[in-house]
């Protein structure tokens, strides 16, 4: 069971990266974290730790769409 909750804890995180701006980002990963921490073993807590540092690490390319004026 608590293989399954550190899958979609990881799953929220990815989420989170893709839809949400960097602080938003930052302040969902310490919620899935503060919430993970009383319900998954310490050793799994610990890789959940790691997976969001990494991903608060990563940075998305930003897409500049080319301005015209009609």
């Amino acid at each position: 069971m608590s293989e399954q909750i550190l899958k979609a804890c990881k799953e929220l995180i990815d989420n989170a990266k893709m839809g949400c701006a960097d602080l938003v980002f930052k302040d969902i990963c310490l919620e899935v974290l503060s919430r993970a921490r009383t319900i998954i073993p310490d050793g799994q807590f610990d890789q959940l730790v790691a997976y969001a540092a990494d991903k608060m690490r990563e940075k998305i390319p930003l897409e500049v769409q080319p301005f015209s004026i009609p």
